[in-house]
């Protein structure tokens, strides 16, 4: 680790720099080579990772280029992502390991992120994986509420960091996704591996609380 520039923690947290990227950080937010932050917390990370190991958290630097607090306690509490941004987020991180985004630039269409996924588990489990709580969900919508949570999902990781919004019809895929490949990325096809667990289902989720489970009732008894 190179010598920070900062003399002391105090230094630190009066740089102009170090409110909101804490606050980004205490959100989940994957701060990466293209936020203006990312530099400071280079600069800061000796004097950072023991502040905030205080807090129950670790700063963590991945050679990929992005830091992340990674909660070892409660004490700032762990959001678990939904099914649907698991497995957007799975699919997204092959997309970033595929060499033809790195062709383009690190950028994808929706439409490619859509159809990868329908290749992955097809539309019928597609459907279902986005709404488990469904007991049944008529086919003349089936395809836009698949549209409403996949862009969700997508408008949530942007949020987080692991991805940019760059227009209607396209986003530029981050380092960051590759957190969603470490489960596999010791393994000899790495990619390989990523889409038979997405294939599989093999996603971790976090229980539905009261207001997702209320909207299902909802929307099955509007139908």
């Amino acid at each position: 680790m190179s010598e920070s520039s900062f003399e002391s923690l105090e230094a630190v947290i009066q740089d102009a720099s170090f409110p909101d990227t804490d606050l980004a950080l205490r959100r989940g937010r994957h701060i990466g080579r293209d936020d203006g932050s990312y530099d400071f917390l280079v600069d800061a990370a000796s004097h950072l990772e023991p502040f905030y190991r205080r807090f129950g958290c670790e700063l963590v630097q991945r050679s990929d280029g992005y830091f992340y607090l990674l909660p070892s306690g409660d004490r700032l509490g762990r959001r678990h992502l939904s099914a649907a941004e698991m497995l957007v987020g799975q699919t997204l991180a092959l997309c970033y390991l595929d060499p033809a985004t790195l062709e383009k630039s690190g950028t994808i269409e929706r439409e490619v992120l859509l159809q990868r996924l329908v290749g992955l588990i097809g539309q019928e489990s597609l459907v279902r994986t986005l709404n488990p709580r469904r007991k049944r969900l008529l086919e003349r919508v089936s395809e836009e509420t698949v549209r409403k949570q996949v862009g969700d999902a997508v408008r949530r990781l942007a949020d987080l960091g692991f991805v940019e919004l760059l227009d209607d019809t396209r986003l530029r895929l981050h380092p960051a996704l590759l957190r969603f490949a470490d489960p596999v990325r010791d393994q000899q096809d790495p990619s390989g591996a990523l889409a038979r667990l997405v294939t599989e289902g093999e996603i971790v989720l976090g229980e539905p609380n009261e207001e997702e489970d209320a909207a299902a009732d909802d929307e099955e008894s509007a139908e």
